[in-house]
């Protein structure tokens, strides 16, 4: 993982673990920009171990270079004396250690890579650091207007609410007050409702009346004809 992928999960958990506990904008940015300085400081401390490498690989080929001149030496020398095992056994070791030398050189090379590309990261991420400083209070006062015009909007909707419900509550009340004027005008009389209730119950007692009539007439007829 590269500092800026590992720099924005820590800054991401971060601001999002802050704007859940609604922190405020400057305690935000003063921990994005310490999570930034502590993240420098780390990347500074493994460039310095990977330079150390480095000076240790380096030496370890100069150490190996000079081996090698020494078992040609001890070759040429064997040779002076007729001695071509000791001048081979001279030669085997020192391919041996061309062998060696050419393990530690693309190591270094490998090494000298990685430094430069974190040596291009940490100019970055010094560059950003910088960028953030100087930007800190601007973001501030942009964070700062944004949650005050937030709440501010807030605010209105919850007057437009509440003047809403004011002024459904005043139009009840009105439609109370003129059914109270109404049942009012029909104090001391009776209403028509209860006056056509009054002969529909009367026209009801005449009908049974006539069927109660009319049934004793016939039973006092099957009376008289038994």
């Amino acid at each position: 993982m590269g500092i800026f992928s590992r720099l924005s999960d820590i800054v991401n958990s971060n601001l999002n673990a802050m704007l859940d506990k609604a922190e405020d904008p400057e305690k935000m940015i003063r921990l994005i920009i310490q999570e930034m300085e502590e993240t420098l400081v780390e990347v500074r401390s493994g460039s310095v171990r990977l330079l150390a490498d480095r000076k240790a690989l380096q030496r370890r080929v100069l150490l190996v270079k000079e081996e090698m001149a020494d078992w040609g030496q001890k070759a040429r020398l064997a040779l002076s004396h007729q001695r071509d095992d000791l001048a081979r056994a001279a030669l085997a070791e020192q391919q041996q250690l061309q062998q060696d030398l050419e393990l530690v050189q693309k190591e270094l090379m490998e090494l000298d890579e990685q430094i430069a590309a974190l040596d291009d990261e940490i100019s970055q991420l010094q560059q950003k650091l910088e960028e953030a400083k100087s930007r800190q209070q601007a973001l501030v006062r942009k964070v700062n207007t944004t949650t005050h015009r937030m709440q501010a909007k807030r605010q209105v909707q919850r007057d437009s609410l509440e003047r809403a419900f004011s002024k459904f509550d005043q139009f009840e009340q009105k439609i109370d007050r003129l059914e109270g004027e109404l049942e009012s005008m029909d104090l001391g009389r009776q209403p028509k409702q209860d006056l056509h209730q009054a002969f529909a119950d009367l026209e009801t007692e005449q009908r049974v009346e006539a069927e109660l009539a009319k049934l004793k007439a016939e039973m006092a007829a099957k009376d008289a004809n038994s």
